[in-house]
């Protein structure tokens, strides 16, 4: 139903010079659409307080809202296209006048699990780059279209979104920083298994899809309304550091029925781990925090393994973030079950002494579209040593791509056989006794060989790169031709 306003809104956008990316796509729609959702929320908001006798505070002052300023309607409810700005007007409007204007909530706010807490955020965070007020004029007649008013409405948008954020991941070699694949988060959270009352956390949650995937999970065990108000309050807490993921973060919760998302916007790292108290631990955990990057020298003094890489920071914040008896499932380059470096070997000692790391899923290659490096999914319960691994290896009998992606049943087998950690062609397990005590070394080697996996030849991985490559000049070329045809 909504599938082609989606495709039109990034065609315009597409033709606009402030817009040169599909990660601009995405940023720009998204305020657009949060604050369509506002107007929706309101109505709701509204009736509940007619049917219950109550006077209702609406949320934005009268010209701020969108049925004045971006929509106005007729008394037959058409479009009021003398009474709706266009061109400077509209553009000089939203930029000096209407996200100062919602910047300002975040000052205002009681605090930061509320509604308007998230809209002086998000408004503070990111800035208008549609530079024609009359393409913004389209975008906004085409985001008028859309509805959030049934359930089947913001299941579709939901997909939509999220359609939009794959393709955020796949236009850049940076693709696993905003978009793990949902087949993979499914299965991690059918091996935790979290209940409804628990606490569930992503420090490092990006587009949040981990705790969308968690919260589509158990509003399905949702058996009360105390349920609901638990799934929609207390239950599902975020941070991001970048404000482009905090902002589509915020909005893919909200498409998927979470109306304040706990999601806070700082960097995570920069907190002291000695400072974590039992208040703030929680009872699972799912992550897949960005590796590769490098902390500056005062955040690593934050932790007692100190190193550069950012994920090796995470997994500490992470192992300290659980509660006794928490479980976690955190995504991580395969590289940290062998390398030899101090802080590697370190933090596998303390993983394997304070946490019964149970499992460990080898991902082939292809798993995170645009990522060059292996990963495996680490599965581990606070509170108790690892005495025994079990290893699965990932093997889906193709080569994994863009156009061939992971899917659920590729899963099916792992989840299956973990539950009673089976042994199998692809599976095994690893008795921590028998480790090399100096190394820790977890490696993953199937003593049975396993199923060959088919690497990529020389010629595959040039041909991808290539096509990358060519992804990539043609954005910038296209950018370039319409600075220059303007």
């Amino acid at each position: 139903m909504f599938e082609q306003t989606f495709k039109n809104i990034d065609d315009i956008l597409h033709k606009d010079a402030g817009c040169t990316s599909e990660l601009d796509y995405t940023e720009q729609s998204s305020w657009l659409l949060f604050l369509k959702y506002l107007e929706a929320l309101e109505q709701d908001k509204a009736n509940e307080a007619l049917l219950e006798g109550r006077t209702h505070e609406p949320l934005l002052h009268e010209v701020f809202r969108w049925g004045n300023w971006a929509a106005p309607k007729t008394p037959e409810g058409k479009p009021d296209h003398h009474a709706a700005m266009t061109g400077d007007d509209l553009r000089d409007f939203v930029n000096t006048k209407l996200f100062p204007y919602l910047a300002e909530f975040k000052r205002r706010a009681s605090g930061p699990n509320t509604i308007e807490y998230k809209i002086g955020e998000v408004f503070s965070e990111i800035k208008n780059k549609v530079q024609s007020g009359y393409n913004l004029r389209d975008v906004i007649d085409r985001v008028d279209e859309l509805q959030f008013r049934s359930q089947t409405e913001k299941h579709e948008l939901s997909h939509l979104y999220e359609a939009k954020i794959k393709n955020m991941g796949n236009a850049g070699r940076n693709g696993g920083e905003y978009y793990t694949p949902r087949p993979l988060i499914r299965a991690m959270i059918e091996v935790l298994q979290p209940r409804i009352g628990e606490r569930i956390y992503d420090g490092a949650c990006g587009s949040a899809g981990f705790l969308c995937e968690a919260f589509d999970y158990l509003r399905q065990r949702a058996t009360s309304t105390d349920d609901l108000a638990t799934l929609q309050t207390r239950t599902f807490y975020g941070k991001e550091k970048k404000s482009l993921a905090y902002v589509i973060g915020i909005m893919n919760m909200i498409l998927h029925g979470i109306e304040a998302p706990n999601i806070v916007h700082t960097n995570t790292l920069g907190e002291n781990i000695n400072d974590i108290q039992d208040k703030d631990r929680f009872d699972v955990i799912l992550a897949n925090p960005p590796f590769g990057g490098k902390e500056r020298k005062e955040v690593q003094q934050n932790f007692p393994i100190k190193t550069g890489e950012t994920a090796f920071l995470f997994m500490q914040h992470f192992v300290k973030s659980l509660k006794a008896g928490g479980r976690a499932a955190i995504v991580i380059k395969n590289t940290f079950l062998s390398n030899t470096d101090n802080a590697s070997v370190s933090l596998r000692k303390l993983l394997l002494e304070s946490c019964n790391l149970h499992t460990v899923l080898d991902c082939p290659s292809g798993t995170f579209q645009g990522a060059g490096v292996k990963t495996v999914v680490l599965f581990f319960e606070k509170g108790a040593p690892t005495r025994q691994v079990w290893f699965y290896q990932l093997n889906p009998g193709r080569s994994l791509g863009k156009t061939n992606p992971l899917n659920d049943d590729d899963l099916k087998d792992f989840v299956a056989r973990q539950r009673g950690f089976e042994a199998s062609a692809q599976s095994w397990s690893v008795d921590v006794a028998a480790l090399d005590a100096s190394t820790w070394d977890l490696s993953v080697k199937n003593p049975d060989g396993g199923e060959v996996v088919r690497l990529r030849t020389p010629a595959e991985i040039l041909d991808e790169i290539e096509a990358l490559d060519a992804e990539s000049a043609a954005g910038v070329l296209a950018a370039i031709r319409r600075l220059v045809t303007k």
